[in-house]
């Protein structure tokens, strides 16, 4: 569609309804990025190729600069948010702002730049900084780190805007972009600095855009997310590792203590067993749960795309089950494996647990309802390096470290706001899905709290890109879509 055609349908839009208009805004963006999918390609690897883990402050600040003159290229009112106190190294908040004449309303954009962790020995090209284009299943997908966590949806929202620009379609709304860099490390400065720039930051609502639409490669929209928070347990045994032939049935062994532990924490069903641990669920309410019992269910898919011969939870589908607290070990370590495994009962066991949250339960709560659990065991349990005489004294010792927990957060669906963000969407993406909770954690509690203003996710990557892991990947299809999702987006009244 050509430029004139694209301004027709906006006069057309005006009459017919908005709908039309946000519609036409993601055809723009269509128009815009089909004859420059290589180009755009291109420049999207260039920002992938940006090392961005938080052990890296030098490559986060690179990925920061790079925004910021990005965005001016756009013309965007940009600046990096820090706050008073806060370390050297704390990655900054890259903020932009584009301000509509006789806007009644402010959208505030919301992606992270940094990503997780990486082993290059893990990867299959050994280079995780080094985009690689392969076609799966007919499609061409782009690895390396941050590809669909998160780095696609910031390039959207820059190539969205793009298109509007070309297509001489001016805004409505005021935008705000809030790209943040320590996402992927917990967050542990964002609320610190949105509360030193209040002014700045509020808008009628935040759109969030982190995480995977559905399995069925559906767009989708969530208007919550669960908290989460973390346990590490260490267990002691002897004061050294002991030969397991000349010991063996006699000293205390930590991994097998570790073992049965965290056994008696679930049960076969995958059912926390710990007292209290579902108490305070903050219920749906009857537009969340009509939601829920719309969205499809991709169970039996998702078992055998994982090769799993059997699931948990019951008779409840995995949506269900993100409206409930979770426990999982998210790491185990003791002793020496395959080849360097040895004949040794080992001196001490440790695990790391992952608490996910749901509304209506506090982290710490939570985190202390686990660390009763561990003391009903019997176990004399203390937060420091125990002391040779507290491990004399008792016979099983526990050190408990409890991790600072971002608490679940939920915006009602039926709010105004959330009406128009979804029939935005739906305009230009087609059949939506929506879902009252996500299964991961995003803070959208700090954002609330600093902002005042409600929040609704909406993802771009695809289900299946290895979010976390090694050989991360971003579906090209979802990057294009995504483009338009944006436009259209920033397209709204």
């Amino acid at each position: 569609m050509n430029l004139l055609r694209v301004v027709a349908t906006v006069v057309t839009a005006a009459v017919c309804g908005s709908a039309m208009a946000q519609n036409a805004a993601g055809t723009a963006a269509r128009e815009y990025v089909t004859p420059r999918q290589a180009e755009l390609l291109q420049q999207f690897e260039e920002f992938v190729a940006i090392p961005d883990v938080a052990a890296d402050p030098a490559g986060l600040k690179r990925n920061a600069d790079f925004l910021v003159a990005q965005l001016q290229q756009r013309g965007v009112a940009t600046q990096l948010l820090t706050a008073p106190g806060l370390p050297a190294a704390t990655p900054p908040v890259v903020y932009g702002e584009i301000r509509a004449p006789g806007a009644k309303k402010t959208f505030v954009f919301y992606a992270h730049y940094d990503g997780q962790p990486v082993t290059a020995s893990e990867w299959t090209n050994g280079a995780p900084f080094k985009p690689e284009i392969k076609t799966v299943d007919g499609e061409q997908r782009v690895y390396g780190r941050a590809t669909g966590d998160d780095k696609a949806a910031i390039f959207a929202q820059l190539t969205a805007l793009s298109a509007l620009q070309a297509a001489k379609m001016p805004l409505k709304a005021n935008i705000r972009f809030v790209w943040e860099g320590e996402e992927e490390a917990g967050s542990a400065h964002l609320e610190q600095i949105l509360d030193a720039h209040k002014d700045l930051i509020g808008g009628d609502v935040w759109l969030v855009c982190d995480g995977p639409v559905d399995q069925t490669r559906q767009q989708l929209l969530t208007f919550g997310a669960r908290g989460d928070a973390h346990v590490q347990i260490t267990v002691y045994g002897p004061d050294r590792g002991l030969h397991s032939g000349h010991y063996g049935n006699w000293a205390p062994n930590p991994a097998m203590m570790m073992a049965q532990l965290l056994a008696g924490m679930k049960n076969a069903d995958g059912r926390v067993t710990i007292p209290h641990f579902y108490d305070g669920i903050k219920p749906l309410g009857p537009v969340e749960k009509a939601a829920l019992k719309a969205a499809p269910r991709n169970d039996e898919m998702l078992r055998k795309e994982f090769g799993l011969g059997s699931v948990m939870g019951g008779d409840k589908s995995l949506l269900e089950l993100y409206n409930e607290p979770s426990l999982e070990i998210a790491g185990i370590a003791a002793g020496q494996t395959g080849a360097h495994a040895t004949n040794t009962i080992v001196a001490t066991a440790m695990a790391n647990l992952d608490l996910r949250l749901v509304v209506g339960i506090d982290a710490e709560v939570q985190q202390k309802r686990v660390l009763d659990y561990i003391k009903s065991q019997g176990y004399f349990v203390t937060s420091a390096e125990p002391t040779r005489e507290e491990r004399l004294s008792h016979a099983k010792v526990a050190r408990v470290e409890l991790k600072e927990g971002e608490n679940a957060s939920r915006t009602p669906m039926d709010l105004p706001i959330a009406a128009e963000i979804i029939k935005t969407v739906e305009s230009a993406r087609g059949k939506t899905v929506l879902l009252p909770t996500s299964g991961g954690t995003v803070p959208l509690e700090a954002m609330q709290r600093a902002s005042g203003a409600p929040n609704v996710s909406v993802p771009i990557a695809n289900h299946d890109d290895n979010q976390h892991a090694a050989n991360e990947n971003l579906r090209l299809k979802n990057l294009w879509d995504g483009i338009e999702t944006m436009a259209a987006l920033m397209e709204m009244r």
